[in-house]
């Protein structure tokens, strides 16, 4: 018995050496992290001050050579011409309060440095925000940009100031805009169907391959039900698929469709997110919300009806992945449409 207990006070004290230690070395890493990027970012600002205090612009390329090579030879590897680029970049991008509310909100020097490169601010700022809310390492945040996550971002289609305003809200409140999770189009090249499909045959390779079609929805997602059964008035409906957003705190109808956006789809989703605020919607929880999924497109006809402004989301997803130039296109003219009717 004494044995047994001197295991047990053993145990006891070992969770808590451990557990110790791993708040150490989070509380390390952290430090590492900020200590370094701060170093890249003056090791960047100085470069930056030093080629344009003394005018020699046209010398940039030999100084950061000349730099490189002088820096190898002291400290070794890890300071190469690419590297001081890199640290100019993130100096001329970024402010020195950025970088300090960067590694303060766990953004590594690599999430800076893929920031860093893209020129639109705005775009920026959004995938700034992402990364920290979303928890993406970098190689999602480098997929997330080549994906073309903001452009197909419900919240792309909004006036400017409306962004900032969602964006700053996320940043200050932790407060999420459904605009920021729920996209304008879904990239389902994963489920491997061909041209010619049924609406059932859609559902079977969704759940087929559920990981990944949560992944495309965006962090937050929980799946719940397919087929979700809804009986009002001796009549029997089925909601395609049910989820649930866990920042959102709502229950999330997803209605699958062939073709382009139909008005009357609109009414069938009311009566589902109505029976679900009824019958499944929990006391803490904010009212249902619902996304048409539609093989095609119809922006002009979405937006005449003001759906995305309320609590039906329409979007068009893609089995096969189009080419990059005609989807930038299409985006861009669903977003000129979608502010047209708001400044109208």
């Amino acid at each position: 018995m004494e044995t047994l207990e001197f295991d047990e006070n053993i145990d006891g004290l070992f969770h808590t050496i451990c557990t110790s230690i791993d708040e150490s070395r989070i509380r390390v890493a952290v430090s590492v992290n900020s200590e370094l990027a701060f170093l890249y970012w003056h090791t960047g600002r100085h470069i930056s001050d030093f080629v344009l205090h003394n005018t020699r612009a046209e010398y940039g390329k030999q100084i950061i050579e000349n730099l490189s090579d002088k820096l190898t030879k002291l400290y070794g590897k890890g300071w190469s011409s690419n590297h001081l680029r890199h640290c100019l970049r993130v100096a001329e991008t970024f402010t020195e309060d950025q970088i300090l509310s960067a590694t303060r909100r766990q953004l590594s020097w690599t999430h800076l440095k893929i920031l860093a490169y893209e020129a639109n601010e705005l775009k920026r700022y959004f995938y700034f925000e992402m990364a920290i809310a979303q928890r993406l390492n970098t190689r999602q945040l480098e997929n997330q940009i080549d994906a073309m996550l903001f452009e197909r971002t419900a919240i792309a289609q909004k006036p400017e100031e409306q962004i900032v305003s969602a964006l700053n809200d996320l940043s200050e409140n932790k407060v999420f805009n459904p605009d920021l999770v729920f996209k304008s189009s879904y990239l389902l090249d994963f489920l491997g169907l061909k041209n010619t499909y049924l609406e059932k045959n859609l559902e079977d390779a969704i759940v087929s391959n559920l990981q990944n079609f949560i992944m495309e929805l965006g962090n937050g997602f929980a799946f719940l039900e397919r087929q979700k059964l809804i009986q009002i008035d001796g009549v029997d409906y089925h909601l395609d698929l049910l989820f649930y957003h866990r920042k959102l705190k709502r229950l999330v109808a997803i209605d699958l469709k062939l073709g382009k956006f139909k008005p009357e789809f609109k009414g069938q989703m009311e009566l589902y997110l109505r029976w679900l605020e009824k019958y499944e919607m929990q006391s803490d929880e904010n009212l249902p919300i619902g996304l048409v999924l539609c093989s095609e497109g119809n922006s002009e006809h979405v937006e005449l009806m003001l759906l995305n402004d309320n609590e039906i989301k329409i979007a068009q997803y893609f089995i096969e992945l189009p080419d990059k130039q005609w989807f930038i296109d299409k985006l861009t003219r669903s977003v000129e449409i979608a502010k047209h009717y708001k400044l109208v």
